[in-house]
């Protein structure tokens, strides 16, 4: 079976170094063994993505060498399809109403695991239809989980898996404001493409046993999973297109694709050395046993600036 990959990168911002490191693993993977590159413009988000940054997404990551064989509807034009999965999960009385603040999910006295995320305490599950009646404001939505351990052979970070109920509670499926999450979109969107490969950043494996309840409820085939490393600024915080660090403009000013290229092996552990290469070259050497698991942090003299 041909091996299925996909690119997802979101136009809120310029890509940075650290999206092209996950962009380029994810293709190399693919093209070392010659299967199909899906693109995907993930713009869930109306406020903080444009078309304009789709538009430079596309362009930065034809410089740097890293095609695609599809590209699907962006995210933003397949609501239709994220109701139709949502409506499978409403008919197995999986999902739910929340009217729950923001100030009353972040309370206190609300149970949090060891590294801050909150578990929702699931106040709402068995309201009565008089008091969903009662409320004032529209819903988020919910999906029940099971008391049940979800876990998963990472492709890098190896054995990983959570107790749903004990450790995440129900999540959101559906924002108040009608907008689906994005634990929906990215199952529905991978489901429906036939995606048998995912390469995406460290930072998401936690929300990976999620994304494997809703696999197993809507039907859906879960892809392997390789989560790599972030790269990580020389104070230790992520990079970030807000704080516009390391940005695609800034780079390609100073530096040729091969050179970038070359460097961003080299930090994953791909080349001994900086050396200039293209992305087939590159491609041709790859293989996942080279890199580097944990995160990256670039030094003063690294920065390209």
């Amino acid at each position: 079976m041909p091996i299925v990959g996909r690119f997802a990168p979101s136009p809120s911002g310029r890509m940075h170094l650290g999206n092209v490191f996950t962009a380029l693993l994810a293709w190399c993977s693919v093209r070392k063994v010659e299967g199909k590159m899906i693109l995907r413009i993930e713009d869930l988000d109306p406020e903080r993505c444009t078309q304009e940054y789709a538009r430079v997404v596309r362009e930065d990551l034809c410089w740097l060498g890293l095609d695609w064989d599809e590209e699907q509807t962006p995210q933003s034009g397949r609501t239709g399809i994220y109701e139709r999965q949502f409506a499978r999960l409403q008919e197995m009385d999986l999902v739910y109403p929340c009217y729950c603040s923001r100030n009353e999910l972040h309370a206190a006295s609300a149970p949090h695991t060891t590294d801050g995320r909150l578990i929702y305490s699931g106040v709402c599950r068995n309201l009565t239809p008089e008091q969903k009646a009662q409320q004032k404001k529209k819903p988020a939505w919910r999906i029940k989980v099971p008391e049940k351990v979800f876990s998963f052979q990472d492709g890098l970070q190896g054995e990983y898996g959570e107790n749903l109920a004990a450790e995440c509670g129900d999540f959101i499926v559906r924002r108040s404001d009608g907008v689906y999450a994005y634990q929906l979109a990215v199952v529905t969107d991978d489901g429906l493409g036939h995606v048998t490969q995912v390469v995406r950043g460290r930072d998401l494996l936690s929300s990976t046993p999620r994304q494997l309840y809703l696999y197993e409820k809507l039907g859906f085939s879960a892809p392997q999973f390789y989560h790599v490393p972030l790269l990580l600024a020389e104070d230790g915080r992520r990079l970030s297109k807000r704080d516009g660090d390391l940005d695609m403009g800034n780079l390609r000013e100073r530096w040729s694709p091969e050179q970038l290229l070359g460097y961003l092996a080299a930090l994953a552990g791909l080349l001994e050395t900086a050396e200039p290469i293209t992305a087939r070259e590159l491609a041709a050497i790859f293989s996942w046993e080279r890199v580097f698991t944990g995160d990256i942090r670039l030094k003063a003299n690294e920065k390209f600036l």
